[in-house]
């Protein structure tokens, strides 16, 4: 049984769609200055990273772009990991399984692959809830390029206030070991 431990609902979407860093179109200006260990959200955005040579600690992929399968190019591209787990994550939520995996992977010295049944876009949040400080999580905003979140206290801090829009149970913020802002 799968267990939603945070969804999104409709009227929190808004403050959502703000990037929590900069926006690169280039993998290679992206690396510069990015922290460790590295994770990404999302296919294409994988694929970008693997493509200027790097492969992330922890990938996090779930097949669909902007609402369709990615491409077959994209597919392809996809790192092997030294781990693959597969989670259940329904659209617009978060569950105990995917955050289970996600800590995990983040503890483990090996790669991990995380393929997610569902929906992986609001992994970014516990990522860097989760993710050691001077980590990167590297996430797609559409339309517009690859978003660089370098983990920080404050950054944290955003994150967690922003977490609290989120309907959550207790079960969440013990997961990502931290204290709901309401």
């Amino acid at each position: 049984m799968v267990r939603t431990v945070a969804s999104l609902p409709e009227s929190a979407r808004a403050a959502f769609k703000e990037p929590l860093g900069p926006i690169f179109q280039d993998a290679d200006a992206l690396l510069e200055d990015a922290g460790t260990p590295l994770i990404t959200v999302g296919d294409v955005v994988t694929y970008h990273i693997v493509g200027a040579g790097v492969t992330p600690h922890v990938a996090i992929i779930d097949g669909i772009t902007e609402r369709e399968p990615v491409s077959e190019d994209v597919r392809r591209g996809i790192p092997d990991a030294d781990r693959a787990v597969s989670v259940e994550n329904p659209p617009g939520t978060l569950t105990e399984s995917l955050l289970l995996a996600l800590d995990e992977a983040l503890d483990a010295e090996e790669r991990t692959l995380l393929r997610v049944t569902g929906e992986e876009d609001l992994a970014t949040l516990p990522a860097v809830l989760l993710a050691p400080a001077n980590a990167s999580i590297v996430y797609g905003q559409p339309g517009e390029g690859m978003v660089r979140v370098g983990v920080t206290e404050p950054r944290r801090e955003a994150v967690r206030e922003l977490c609290g829009s989120l309907e959550t149970d207790e079960r969440f913020w013990e997961l990502v070991d931290a204290e709901s802002p309401a």
